[in-house]
């Protein structure tokens, strides 16, 4: 059959663009031999095969084949953890592009691509672990699609999540275009970089505070020292800081694990991402511990303080959010960055652990030990099942797309 000239190059255009798509993407079998048989590499591999059980498990046994979860207790660590944590881990994303391209903070170009990266993975999991939750994937879209209960703080919190893990994948398409050499495709969406970065930080503004209003609902349930008319606020400060301290603790390790995929650009303006990022948290931190201790004080609960669950307040509080604050504030003086280092990690622990308080340890508080809920070993496996696909698909992105360095032909289209 003979076709238009017009149209006949454009299928030629098409198919060259094709094969160059497949030269590009390795087989499943370059794959898998390409991989190195490290200890680390065996291990994951371990953890994969032992998530891919459970979950066989998780769907054909049913949740209480495999978790100790009921009525009384219908949210575990799949939701304090694998949710409520890594959403707001995630929150690096929205941070980071809006210092770069809503403050006009250009130094910081280096980190939005890892932060996306994360938040982009962080936000996608989530949702994977909302499957092992709910247990009818399915039914994940009901509530914006078929059944919308528009007056359901969670029906806010399942809108924005959707649009916002939309916004992320376009987001962090640049970098998978530039490898597939998609020019056009790719301009068009760096376009588009202003007004999703906008809609990023008020869908995370919107979404980070509604989860800490899911518990407003449960003043009988959650500890007096974690339950306030703040946690929407405390719940959106706090993810600032730790989105920061995500992107900071990423950035040391892909320094020490990835350094070789990283060019000298990335590698000069580390240091400056660095002291910014601490900078930054330190001062957050510092208006988060203020506006904690104003609630301490409100609601007169000094007199928990002296009880168990008043230690562990202490421990967050004074252990977690005020000692890394003032990590980072010297090593910012100092410019110690292994000070940094260890600020954001116990920053990222200590949003882990206030998250996991709010949800499980405070919650149900005066229930009697038998029956409170504490996480089966399968559960557990889940959970960490998921958090070694995020750091898989990390390492899959950073080896082969132009996450860590600027691809050659794009240094001057930033």
């Amino acid at each position: 059959m003979q076709y238009p000239s017009v149209i006949r190059e454009t299928l030629d255009s098409a198919r060259n663009q094709a094969a160059l798509w497949r030269s590009r993407l390795p087989s499943f079998k370059e794959l898998l031999l390409s991989i190195p048989r490290t200890p680390a590499n065996i291990v994951t591999a371990a953890i994969l095969a032992m998530g891919a059980l459970l979950t066989l498990l998780r769907f054909t046994l049913g949740i209480g084949g495999i978790s100790n979860l009921d009525n009384v207790n219908p949210w575990g660590i799949w939701i304090g953890f694998d949710l409520l944590c890594g959403v707001a881990l995630a929150a690096g994303g929205y941070t980071t592009s809006a210092a770069c391209y809503l403050f006009g903070l250009k130094r910081y170009h280096g980190a939005v691509r890892p932060a996306i990266t994360t938040a982009f993975l962080g936000y996608l999991f989530v949702v994977v672990a909302l499957h092992y939750d709910v247990g009818q994937p399915w039914r994940l879209v009901y509530p914006i699609f078929v059944s919308q209960g528009t007056t359901s703080v969670l029906f806010e919190v399942g809108l924005c999540v959707f649009i916002y893990l939309c916004v992320l994948l376009v987001e962090w398409t640049p970098a998978s275009l530039e490898w597939l050499g998609l020019k056009t495709i790719r301009s068009f969406v760096v376009k588009l970089t202003l007004p999703l970065t906008i809609l990023g930080v008020i869908l995370s503004t919107m979404h980070q505070s509604s989860l800490g209003a899911l518990f407003l609902t449960s003043p009988g349930k959650l500890h007096p020292l974690w339950y306030s008319s703040f946690l929407p606020v405390f719940f959106f400060v706090s993810s600032m800081f730790a989105g920061m301290s995500m992107v900071l603790f990423e950035g040391g390790l892909a320094h020490r694990f990835l350094h070789h995929k990283m060019d000298e650009a990335h590698l000069h303006s580390s240091r400056e991402i660095a002291l910014g990022f601490a900078k930054a948290s330190s001062f957050v931190m510092a208006g988060y511990l203020c506006m904690r201790l104003f609630d301490l004080a409100m609601n007169n609960n000094w007199a928990y303080l002296g009880t168990g669950y008043g230690l562990l307040y202490l421990v967050e509080l004074l252990g977690f959010v005020a000692l890394p604050m003032l990590l980072y504030a010297f090593g910012v003086r100092e410019k110690r960055f292994g000070l940094i280092r260890a600020a954001s990690l116990m920053a990222v622990l200590g949003i882990v652990l206030n998250r996991l308080n709010v949800c499980l340890i405070a919650f149900n508080w005066q229930l009697p030990a038998d029956e409170r809920y504490f996480p089966s070993i399968m559960e557990i496996g889940l959970s960490v099942f998921i958090v070694t696909m995020i750091i898989t698909a990390y390492r899959i992105f950073a080896h082969f797309l132009p996450m860590l360095h600027e691809h050659p032909e794009y240094k001057d289209a930033h």
